[in-house]
């Protein structure tokens, strides 16, 4: 079975991280494939390769398989680890997933992911600091109930996925998730994510609005990326 996936800047693309650490986590051998963003709108040149002109996309054969839960949902008919075998837990992962993919706009678009930067966030909205208790109910509930270290028990599964590029977030932007700051350390400790964020250390690519919403955010208290 030989898939590619294709991904963009490790520095930003939430999106792409969780089909990627996913597949790494559990053993799934792909191509890599980085196509950077280096504008505003990559629209016309992801479009070659993506139904959405945005990533990530996964190649399997002559199929083309888009959106970073569509690629779950892919491969999760194919190989065997992608959701948790309890069935409670495995509801309880496919919950959160969902929510975590449908959900949490505000931390989204205040909390810009930056894997190598430090921020001090401007004051918060309500909406994010209701997301951010959110998030703290949710890992505090999976570690509580299915007994961790990750969200949905003893394995890595789909829920660690979707919630690493959060991981990151909350220690860019130094975010209080209560006890569950345990499975924060667990999964930034985990290869495939020290492997990202070196990947992520070592571009030099910047893009404005990227960079532009970093700089909405709050004050950046220290880079570690590649100087470009």
């Amino acid at each position: 079975m030989a898939y590619t996936l294709i991904t963009a800047n490790r520095n930003y693309s939430s999106w792409s991280l969780r089909p990627w650490l996913l597949m790494q986590a559990l053993g799934i051998p792909f191509a890599d494939r980085v196509e950077p963003f280096t504008q505003a709108s990559n629209w016309d040149a992801f479009r070659a390769f993506s139904p959405t002109g945005q990533v990530p996309v996964l190649l399997d054969g002559d199929a083309t398989v888009w959106d970073s839960l569509g690629i779950v949902l892919h491969l999760a008919d194919r190989h065997d680890g992608v959701w948790p075998t309890d069935p409670a837990a495995r509801s309880f992962a496919q919950c959160a997933v969902t929510e975590m993919h449908g959900g949490f706009s505000a931390l989204r678009n205040d909390c810009t992911m930056n894997v190598g930067v430090r921020v001090k966030p401007r004051p918060m909205r309500p909406q994010l600091q209701r997301e951010i208790a959110r998030l703290r109910e949710l890992f505090e509930a999976g570690l509580a109930r299915f007994g961790g270290p990750w969200l949905a028990g003893a394995d890595f599964t789909a829920i660690d996925a979707f919630f690493a590029p959060v991981a990151f977030r909350i220690r860019t932007y130094g975010l209080d998730v209560g006890k569950g700051q345990a499975w924060v350390d667990q999964v930034l400790a985990h290869p495939a994510m020290l492997q990202w964020e070196a990947e992520a250390l070592a571009e030099t690519w910047r893009e404005a609005e990227h960079e532009a919403e970093l700089a909405a955010a709050g004050e950046v208290i220290a880079d570690f990326r590649a100087t470009p």
